[in-house]
């Protein structure tokens, strides 16, 4: 999975800590369990899907397999600066992410010292929380943001795009993702499905 996609998985799927997760059932045999189905979602992406005559092939993905591969493999694949990432998968489409970010950079870059201006009160490292819907259908996904808070306190769609642009950055894609654009699924992902406690892959 690439730091890329890393990036999406913490928005779309995604300050609570290792152990509010180990508390809701994560272990590494779970984490495991997400890789290996990751790794059939990445090779039929290379092979294509075999068995049309039986149907789109569904690949469910537990809120604990998630959780799991974010507390025991995600490591060295989330950016530096993101940590305790967890995700709450509500069902009907909405999820919730949570991470704790380090915002002093992004502060001292966007920070206008204006009173009204949220980035002159932030830095440091603090929790982060979205919500919102992910919409897909024949291999295109978007996100529609809802609410994102830090430390609790709502903040507007502005800081968190601020957030996210640097963070997904990349020396081909310097001004890193927008949070309204849409993107082509991988591995000829067709569709996500996000039921309560779980995702399923159709591809």
């Amino acid at each position: 999975m690439s730091s890329r996609l890393s990036v999406g998985v913490f928005l779309l799927l995604c300050g609570a800590g290792l152990s509010a997760l180990q508390a809701a059932g994560v272990s590494e045999q779970q984490a495991e369990a997400f890789t290996k189905k990751m790794a059939m979602v990445t090779q039929r992406g290379v092979t294509g899907v075999r068995g049309q005559a039986r149907g789109p092939q569904r690949t469910p993905f537990t809120e604990t397999e998630v959780n799991s591969w974010f507390a025991y493999k995600s490591g060295e694949l989330l950016p530096t600066g993101v940590s305790d990432p967890r995700v709450t998968i509500v069902g009907d489409g909405k999820l919730r992410g949570a991470a704790t970010v380090d915002l002093e950079a992004i502060a001292k870059r966007r920070s206008s010292g204006r009173v009204l201006d949220p980035w002159t009160y932030l830095g440091g490292r603090l929790p982060v929380t979205v919500s919102g819907v992910l919409r897909t259908q024949n291999g295109v996904g978007q996100f529609e943001l809802e609410e994102a808070a830090v430390s609790g306190v709502p903040v507007p769609t502005s800081v968190l795009q601020d957030i996210v642009a640097y963070y997904s950055r990349t020396a081909d894609d310097p001004e890193g993702v927008r949070l309204d654009d849409s993107f082509k699924l991988p591995a000829q992902i067709k569709q996500i499905e996000v039921g309560q406690g779980q995702a399923v892959v159709v591809q």
